[in-house]
């Protein structure tokens, strides 16, 4: 077996890539003399992935399975897998997204023994009726902290009200009824569907040698045969569903979170698409746009404001968010702004200030084995090539902007939602930036 090369001379970074026999996809990006080196492995099962077809057979699972399998994929009948990470001084940690959940470590020392225990964990599934009751009453608790916590709600409300069908409007965690019908055979169900090595990457970046990782991979992964799985969705309209939801919690400064909605098929953005949309979003609300200086001058935002692109398997939106003393205004503010630059376009002045901004950005990325690391796996996952974006922001014109504008910002398909402290705990002072 051996790695394919693929090189950008520009940024002097090189990816390595092979497919294990095992089935397990690896990509490598060495950093020669960094310090630290990060390892991620991922399967594309997130908590949106909560209906499936696995052997023919259409499958659904509770709100919060795949959030619930992660934690519980540590556990083996050996023992947990961090007091194991904990012996060899690597920080171990996992994350369930929407649509993807992952397993991570970082080391600055013994990397190959901390590689081994990914792999094992991986590999030894060990649910039983005593063990997954045990959980639910620790994800319970971690499911009421999110239902306080005002800058997860004040964006889960949002995809709420936004999406009328598919599962993104649904908590990553699931909730405290949802996760009292998981059981170890849902569980092995997903993990036989989601978590076989052909469906999984492993993606390194740091000061390792490629060699030695497939050494490790030849010692400690099984064979494993093919498995398909598909996931179902339900149609979704282009509408949102509600145009302003709301919820009291106990804030000193209000919240909101502005989401425009974007017709969303089953297919990821490309790589062009996706800088094209940071570009136009640096431009429109970055630090240094008209939008965000009046907004700023007029004590309307303070540093908490910014700007986010979601998507994924049939969902895609844009979204502004942060602290306000007056959301409707802010709210009111963007939208009028989005129809003037639908009206003008973005001036040229800003799409060159914004360009240069996003290739900054991806350059000072090449400097940190978690932001390789973290990009890399999800180029993998999402079919777009990263390692190439210095060389596609620069053929992107003012045209393809606009374009995407078109797009992705309607000022007539868009939701509003805040967060409003409750009265004894408001304050009307927002503060200076």
């Amino acid at each position: 077996m051996r790695f394919t090369e693929r090189k950008n001379e520009h940024l002097n970074e090189t990816y390595y890539t092979a497919i294990h026999e095992s089935g397990l996809k690896i990509v490598i990006c060495p950093k020669e003399g960094f310090n630290s080196t990060y390892a991620v492995i991922g399967t594309n099962f997130g908590s949106i992935n909560s209906t499936f077809i696995h052997d023919g057979k259409k499958v659904t699972v509770p709100a919060g399975t795949a959030h619930y399998l992660e934690h519980k994929l540590f556990e083996s009948e050996e023992g947990d897998a961090f007091a194991r990470y904990a012996k060899t001084g690597a920080s171990a940690n996992a994350y369930t997204s929407f649509d993807v959940t992952c397993y991570l470590f970082s080391c600055t020392e013994r990397f190959d023994e901390s590689l081994e225990i990914l792999f094992d964990l991986m590999q030894s599934p060990y649910f039983t009726e005593e063990t997954v009751a045990k959980e639910q009453g620790i994800i319970g608790q971690e499911i009421k902290m999110y239902q306080d916590n005002p800058e997860w709600k004040v964006m889960m409300n949002l995809l709420e009200a936004m999406y009328v069908s598919h599962p993104i409007n649904t908590d990553i965690a699931g909730t405290v009824d949802s996760i009292a019908e998981i059981t170890p055979e849902i569980l092995y169900e997903c993990y036989n569907s989601y978590y076989n090595l052909h469906n999984m990457i492993l993606c390194i970046a740091g000061d390792v040698d490629p060699e030695e990782v497939l050494a490790v991979a030849d010692k400690k992964l099984k064979p494993a045969v093919s498995v398909k799985t598909e996931s179902v969705f339900p149609d979704e309209p282009y509408e949102v569903g509600k145009k302003y939801t709301e919820q009291a919690l106990p804030v000193s400064v209000p919240m909101f979170a502005l989401g425009y909605k974007e017709k969303a098929g089953g297919e990821f953005a490309t790589t062009k698409e996706m800088l094209t949309t940071s570009i136009l979003l640096e431009a429109f609300a970055g630090d240094g746009s008209a939008l965000y200086r009046r907004l700023i001058d007029d004590k309307l935002i303070n540093g908490t404001f910014g700007s986010e692109y979601m998507e994924g398997s049939g969902y895609r939106c844009v979204m502004f968010d942060g602290e306000t003393k007056n959301p409707k205004e802010v709210a009111e503010i963007i939208n009028s702004a989005v129809r003037e630059l639908h009206k003008n376009g973005v001036p040229e002045e800003d799409f060159m200030i914004a360009k240069r901004s996003v290739y900054g950005r991806i350059a000072r990325s090449c400097d940190s084995t978690f932001s390789l690391a973290s990009t890399m796996i999800n180029d993998e996952f999402t079919g777009r090539d990263s390692l190439f974006a210095s060389e596609i922001i620069a053929g992107i014109t003012l045209d393809d902007v606009n374009e995407r504008l078109k797009e992705q910002l309607d000022p007539d398909n868009c939701c509003l939602s805040v967060i409003k402290g409750i009265a004894e705990y408001s304050d009307p002072q927002i503060g200076n930036a």
